[in-house]
């Protein structure tokens, strides 16, 4: 059972492997991003000048749907990446200020600087979820109708959910939801109000959802795969026999060992190995000894053919390796023999 759950799972990892292989594989990537922003409605407590006296007041901020666009410049581990990202935010407000009839309208615009960490989960398929978070700085301004902000430098953080879709090796379409939010900026207004001159400070909290859709280019096509290695040469092997405790080559051996001469050289270049065996009658020790005098007959008899001695490598098995499995004290002629193997 435990094999057949191995099995399963590397038939499943598999397919994925080789996706990850021809689908986005690593490297860096830039891109370019937009889509529309949602800045959450606000009020806060602000300090208010009017005519002299000082106190304070509520200003309330009312915002519309706003829009978004950046760009980013990334590295992609295969699963984990991290990018740096810079955007801009736009939205327009209605401001209701103590001491002023109706409202004032206004734009809040930011521009966050961003350093995000990204997961894909299953990075070779086509389909990509993905997670991530990000922090850095922002600058802030709110202005319009007599309010002002300008450039205040926040802390900024947010979260990220989305999917990718990988197109091939180089592009990637993504569509995510983020939350992005900062500490509080600081705004002013300075106007009049019926002829009295007014003042207000104070700050808001600055929370925003974005949906947005984003296009990649990943750097570098991948080096194809170098070709497979040829398979190693077929092997060319004889087989010799003896008679029970002997070493002695009959004339059939012989015409043997001369086939295996001939075809050692028609290759050209080759290496031989003589592998002696005997069968299981007589002690171990006696028999791994009788073994070697078998393979290094057929070695001497090579040479004589011709074969070069240092191409020739001899072995002994004794009873090991038993053409034909028999209990110990057997005399069995298919396993009195030499292997000679070309290669």
């Amino acid at each position: 059972m435990r094999k057949l759950l191995v099995a399963t799972t590397v038939l499943v990892a598999l397919p994925i492997a080789a996706q990850a292989q021809s689908l986005q594989p690593g490297g860096f990537y830039i891109g370019a991003e937009g889509g529309i922003n949602w800045l959450l409605n606000t009020s806060s407590t602000a300090n208010v000048t009017a005519g002299g006296l000082a106190g304070s007041g509520t200003v309330n901020v009312n915002t519309n749907l706003g829009w978004t666009a950046g760009g980013m410049i990334g590295y992609d581990f295969i699963g984990p990446r991290v990018e740096l990202e810079s955007r801009f935010i736009q939205n327009t407000v209605n401001l209701t200020v103590p001491g002023a009839a109706g409202s004032l309208g206004g734009n809040v615009n930011q521009v966050p600087i961003m350093a995000n960490i990204l997961y894909d989960f299953m990075p070779g398929n086509t389909w990509t979820p993905y997670i991530g978070a990000g922090a850095g700085v922002a600058f802030t301004s709110l202005s319009g109708g007599g309010f002002s902000s300008n450039s205040n430098v926040q802390f900024a953080y947010q979260g990220i959910v989305g999917v990718g879709w990988n197109i091939d090796q180089q592009f990637r379409l993504n569509l995510e939801g983020r939350y992005f939010g900062t500490t509080s900026p600081n705004y002013s207004f300075n106007g009049n109000v019926g002829g009295v001159p007014v003042g207000v400070n104070g700050n808001y909290t600055n929370n925003n959802f974005s949906l947005m859709a984003s296009l990649q280019f990943k750097f570098g096509a991948p080096e194809a795969a170098p070709p497979p290695s040829p398979p190693p040469p077929a092997a060319t092997s004889f087989m010799v026999f003896f008679d029970w405790d002997r070493s002695n080559l009959s004339q059939q051996a012989l015409a043997t060992i001369s086939q295996a001469a001939q075809a050692f050289k028609a290759k050209g270049s080759a290496r031989i190995t003589a592998t002696g065996h005997t069968d299981t009658s007589g002690p171990e020790n006696y028999n791994m000894a009788l073994s070697l005098r078998r393979a290094n007959a057929v070695k001497d008899a090579l040479v004589q053919n011709g074969v070069p001695a240092t191409a020739i490598a001899v072995v002994g098995r004794g009873e090991q390796g038993l053409l034909v499995p028999t209990p110990d004290g057997v005399r069995e002629p298919q396993n009195r023999r030499v292997e000679i193997v070309l290669q």
